[in-house]
């Protein structure tokens, strides 16, 4: 028996639709040629594994976060993190792939070869194999025990089950997606990376649909940045062990309000970038700098460093080329270098910045969905 899917009332049809209003208005945005699509959709990717990583502990800058999604050095980040975020990187990047696979299956072994893709870097937490013996979740803050997973010899049975639900479950995908994520984590399969697993599958679970791509239907941002209500709602639903007869409607509230903050944010985001970008063709015509050159500048007004490996990608120039642009916006007082050589990377100048203000000044606030008060506090941002 699993976790089951709770009765749905007016309430929450409406925020389904709502929804579902914002992905098709992301998916008429994203259809239009834009210059930027493929920096907002690079953003998004890092933002989504490095708010899923951040949960578990493991925080990078989202400067580290886009370096090592490109397989470039990250600044500040060490090792063991950068592993751990690499890792999740390329389960994100296998789920991006299956998407629009025609003879895709999710079954078991897909499962767990995502697994292994998260945690091959350490064998010690044996990834990809189901946990053998007991396990618990340990609130380290408080010195409590918070979950204790169901006995060992039902997880196979039980992932069983979950595989089976995921193919004939006719809920709304909203809904079946927090489903699997919610089962997943209550079975807690793994030795470690349950979570990320989970976070990961229900973002599979979304791809599939084809909604919009992963980078786009992801919560997992969202998720990072309301850590504590998270595991605040999930500990509510659970109630400290393997209890699939309890209630899910705060937790599918939970999932439904996170998906449609973060549509209401990818959209504010779309047209941030939009705005920006006008101002910065501005700029870069009344200076008689190359159109191109807007992709560094882009990237610096978002707060992000600008390394120049990173400009030739974005604006398709040879390294000699990108030299001479980043130093024609560092003479046009746009940019400003930090680091030596080899580490160079350049930053916003207070007139780079000042044209990013006056862009989000202008935003409109996040609103929860629900009208009637829910029992987890989130960020409206």
């Amino acid at each position: 028996m699993l976790f089951e899917v709770p009765e749905l009332d007016g309430e929450d049809d409406r925020v389904i639709a709502e929804i579902n209003d914002l992905r098709q208005k992301l998916r008429v945005h994203l259809h239009e040629p834009r210059r930027w699509n493929g920096q907002l959709r690079r953003n998004l990717k890092a933002r989504a594994v490095r708010g899923s990583n951040s949960i578990e502990g493991y925080d990078v800058s989202l400067d580290d976060a886009l370096a090592l999604m490109e397989d470039e050095e990250p600044l500040d980040a060490d090792r063991r993190t950068s592993l751990e975020i690499i890792g999740y990187r390329n389960a994100l990047t296998y789920i991006q792939q299956l998407a629009d696979d025609t003879s895709f299956a999710l079954d078991e072994s897909l499962m767990r070869s995502l697994h292994f893709m998260m945690l091959g870097h350490d064998l010690s937490k044996s990834p990809g194999r189901y946990r053998q013996g007991q396990i618990f979740v340990h609130d380290d803050e408080h010195d409590l025990r918070v979950y204790e997973g169901p006995e060992a010899d039902l997880v196979q049975g039980l992932m069983r089950e979950l595989v089976e639900y995921l193919e004939s479950d006719g809920s709304p995908v909203f809904v079946r997606a927090a489903m699997a994520h919610l089962n997943l984590v209550m079975i807690h399969p793994f030795r470690d990376g349950n979570g990320r697993m989970a976070r990961a599958l229900q973002t599979m679970v979304l791809a599939r649909e084809k909604i919009l791509t992963p980078e786009f239907s992801s919560i997992e941002e969202w998720l990072g940045r309301n850590t504590t209500a998270y595991y605040s709602v999930l500990a509510d639903t659970g109630g400290g062990a393997w209890h699939p007869e309890r209630s899910t409607k705060s937790w599918v509230r939970f999932n439904l309000v996170a998906h449609h903050m973060q549509a209401q944010t990818v959209l504010r985001r779309v047209d941030d970038a939009r705005r920006t970008w006008a101002e910065l063709d501005r700029v870069t015509a009344g200076k008689k700098l190359p159109e191109r050159t807007s992709f560094a500048l882009y990237s610096a007004a978002l707060g992000l460093k600008v390394r120049r490996l990173a400009y030739e990608k974005d604006a398709d120039v040879e390294l000699g080329t990108a030299n001479r642009d980043l130093r024609m916006l560092v003479e046009a007082g746009l940019l400003q270098p930090m680091g030596e050589t080899k580490g160079r990377y350049y930053v916003a100048t207070p007139e780079l910045k000042n044209i990013r203000h006056s862009v989000v000044q202008e935003r409109r606030r996040l609103e929860d969905p629900y009208t009637s008060p829910n029992q987890f506090t989130v960020r409206l941002g």
